[in-house]
């Protein structure tokens, strides 16, 4: 009996290892990420930060002022939580978002970008501009262009802007 405790203690151990171990593996891939708001009527730009996480094969969490504003990717689905309000859309019914989630997908997956007619990409230096226009009905929709900027060589995320209707825009850059 004193042999099974002794093997029972020691799985305990090796369960808490691997938890610990998965827990610091699944934070890996998160990023510290400062955003900027800019309203076109206000002087002075909020900048607050968090932190971005990525998972495979399709989710992204942009989570910035204690947890207050939130953008998050999951799948086709999208949330974007500013303040109290929350507005949620799903790429296969918004054609905006379809490109931008089509981008993103490509990007974490270390896929090619797929062309689009709605997608510019240019080079910048050692970055890649990802310039997403979408076209169709303009006064639905909350953004009139995403403009993601990418590490040619490591794909990584370096800036996410994305402007609105009124001139003014949310800008993501990450660290």
């Amino acid at each position: 009996m004193e042999d099974y405790t002794l093997k029972l203690k020691d799985m305990k151990k090796i369960v808490l290892f691997l938890f610990c171990m998965l827990a610091a593996i699944a934070n890996v891939n998160a990023q510290q990420v400062t955003k900027t708001t800019h309203k076109k009527a206000v002087k002075t730009d909020v900048v607050t930060t968090g932190n971005m996480t990525i998972r495979k094969p399709s989710y992204i969490c942009i989570s910035t002022d204690n947890d207050q504003d939130q953008l998050i990717m999951d799948g086709t689905k999208f949330t974007m939580t500013m303040g109290k309000k929350k507005h949620v859309t799903d790429s296969r019914k918004n054609p905006q978002f379809a490109t931008f989630q089509a981008v993103l997908e490509a990007v974490i997956n270390g896929r090619a970008i797929p062309a689009s007619e709605d997608l510019t990409v240019s080079a910048k230096g050692n970055a890649k501009v990802l310039t997403i226009t979408p076209t169709g009905k303009k006064r639905r929709q909350m953004f009139t262009s995403f403009v993601l900027v990418i590490d040619a060589k490591t794909s990584a995320f370096k800036t996410l802007k994305m402007n609105d209707r009124s001139g003014g825009f949310m800008e993501y850059t990450f660290k």
